[in-house]
């Protein structure tokens, strides 16, 4: 184990540890984090996702020479998209559960989506469970395909400008990147595999969780699937493009 990998650990460790220890500290995070959402939502992708990138980087190179990486930019980056996310999680959140209802299916409130917000451990139903899977399932076949494209998109522009901050002044080629994306890769493992293997089942569960943790969760996510791609990377199971 390197230094760095012991630097790594003690940062989740600071970052997660005071939460679990400390009950006033979390009941601040849930007040803020009922305030605050889309802030909150953007500081989580913002510093989780970017130790994600950090971590698979580790991963694929075996080291943290982060020359040309651009961690200030990809952590920018995700923090937008962690403002997409949100908001995705609310459309989704709320529509999903309507649309069952349009079908057919009897909710005990007026609002569908509140079944979400049940405790599914002491309380749960299948009505419950087949609303978590409909939010996931319509989240990840509308909404993830286009973020998965964007977040390749933005990595790519990162890169091409050599981790620079000063990528975020400069017009991203759109055209010149979808061109040379390999969309072999995008479609047969990022989207066919990812998508029903691991974003469908991860965000049924999330959706079943209380409504304050499913944004943290989600970013918590993205450190996994960071690693599960760097892995793969390494492999060769995914040919860099």
């Amino acid at each position: 184990m390197k230094k760095g990998d012991l630097i790594l650990a003690a940062l989740f460790l600071m970052i997660f540890l005071p939460f679990i220890f400390a009950e006033s500290l979390f009941d601040q995070y849930r007040d803020l984090n009922k305030a605050y959402p889309y802030i909150l939502s953007f500081v989580k992708f913002f510093i989780l996702a970017s130790l994600g990138e950090i971590l698979g980087h580790r991963i694929k190179t075996g080291g943290y020479y982060l020359k040309g990486f651009g961690l200030i930019p990809r952590a920018i980056v995700w923090g937008f998209l962690g403002l997409s996310i949100k908001m995705a999680f609310v459309i989704f959140g709320q529509g999903a559960p309507h649309m069952l209802q349009t079908m057919g299916l009897n909710f005990p409130t007026d609002n569908p989506a509140d079944i979400l917000e049940t405790n599914f451990l002491t309380e749960g139903s299948w009505l419950q469970f087949l609303s978590a899977f409909t939010v996931s399932t319509t989240l990840n076949v509308f909404f993830a395909p286009v973020f998965m494209t964007v977040h390749k998109i933005t990595d790519t522009h990162i890169l091409m400008n050599k981790g620079k901050l000063l990528m975020c002044f400069r017009p991203i080629q759109i055209r010149k990147i979808i061109t040379e994306m390999n969309w072999s890769v995008q479609w047969n493992f990022v989207f066919k595999k990812t998508i029903p293997l691991f974003w469908i089942p991860a965000q049924t569960v999330n959706f079943l969780l209380p409504g304050e943790y499913r944004v943290l969760v989600a970013a918590i996510y993205s450190i996994i699937l960071g690693i599960i791609l760097a892995i793969a990377a390494q492999m060769g199971r995914v040919r860099p493009t």
